[in-house]
């Protein structure tokens, strides 16, 4: 599993994102966006900033989300309040090949 969810990842571009559930999809583990963001944390070089929550809010807490939302702008990502505005920004992944 760890393989394929971290091929999704590093499959988004720079300047856009993603969400844990539609990561899941793409990598064939429809309904396992909670062993997505166990991948990120044990997880090295991935570019886990581009990785959000349902509707892009950050889901991170504390110096941890402020790091993302600094990292994403500086990618140009724009936000909506506290969430990215998604209809500029998401990366639709397709399915990936096992």
């Amino acid at each position: 599993m760890l393989l394929p969810i971290e091929r999704a990842i590093r499959a988004i571009p720079r300047g856009k994102v993603s969400t844990y559930g539609a990561i899941a999809r793409a990598a064939g583990f429809p309904g396992a966006a909670r062993q997505v963001a166990k991948v990120l944390r044990r997880s090295f070089g991935l570019p886990w900033q581009r990785v959000l929550g349902a509707g892009g809010e950050i889901k991170l807490r504390g110096d941890s989300a402020i790091e993302q939302r600094l990292r994403l702008e500086a990618e140009g990502v724009r936000f909506r309040g506290r969430k990215v505005d998604m209809k500029a920004h998401e990366f639709k992944a397709l399915r990936l090949k096992k």
